[in-house]
């Protein structure tokens, strides 16, 4: 990856709002230019995780998912409309993310996350991003990032909770120490069977995505053995803590 030293005419005046805040200016931005982030997901969560990284300027940004958009997305992935309805999730996110801004380069991956291949393109990024919809998939992007010493930014939702995490965080808890359990249906339900407020992933992905640019910029508390529950309908929030435990860290091959 390029690493950029400046910050273009345009740039700055398309970052002007963040450049403003103190503590962050022209350095953070550049901060937010150099990095690399892989989101595994382009569904509810990932729709507007992507949207944010690339608004911010994140410099590469790579996407993985393999599947379609479908009618029943429509409600809550915002980054797709009704004639996208039977094409690769990929293929059109990409597309509306390059017109909301064209600095960030987009890669991505039309294929599942496997254990086959999970190594090799969680290498290329900084930051991993766990935007997913099953509880298989959290533990083969846990393993991969505790491997490649990668944080694991996670999010889900149930009904009307949402909750985010980061894993792996500078030697913190990993997502097995908080969810040893593999096959725990009721800590891993499928929203596709449950249900879901339309807002709900659109909020919790947000608080991804703030996730991410805290890590980016070293500023603020990162969620780190903590994890955040929040309820729409309520509006209360509450943090949970994780402890880690050293044999999640032991982890030579992902099974």
């Amino acid at each position: 990856m390029t690493e950029y030293t400046h910050l273009s005419e345009s740039e700055l005046r398309r970052y002007r709002m963040h450049i403003m805040l103190p503590g962050i200016g022209e350095e953070g931005q550049l901060k937010i230019k150099n990095s690399s982030v892989l989101v595994v997901g382009a569904g509810g969560l990932g729709c507007p995780v992507l949207q944010y990284l690339t608004a911010a300027g994140v410099g590469i940004i790579g996407l993985m998912d393999f599947d379609k958009v479908d009618e029943s997305n429509l409600h809550r992935q915002i980054l797709y409309g009704a004639s996208d309805i039977g094409k690769l999730k990929t293929i059109i996110s990409k597309q509306r993310l390059n017109t909301l801004n064209n600095n960030v380069n987009i890669n991505i991956f039309n294929i599942r996350f496997s254990k086959e291949n999970a190594l090799k393109i969680v290498s290329y990024y900084d930051i991993i991003v766990d935007a997913t919809d099953n509880y298989y998939s959290r533990y083969i992007i846990n393993d991969a990032c505790v491997i490649a010493g990668k944080p694991m930014v996670h999010g889900a939702i149930y009904h009307f909770e949402g909750q985010v995490s980061v894993f792996n965080y500078e030697n913190g808890p990993t997502y097995r120490c908080y969810n040893p359990e593999m096959y725990n249906e009721f800590n891993n339900p499928l929203p596709s069977e449950t249900g879901i407020l339309n807002v709900l992933p659109g909020i919790t992905g947000t608080y991804m995505s703030n996730e991410v640019i805290k890590i980016i910029l070293q500023k603020g508390k990162v969620l780190s053995g903590e994890v955040l529950i929040f309820n729409i309908l309520t509006n209360k929030h509450y943090l949970f803590k994780v402890k880690p435990d050293q044999k999640n860290r032991n982890i030579e091959n992902i099974s």
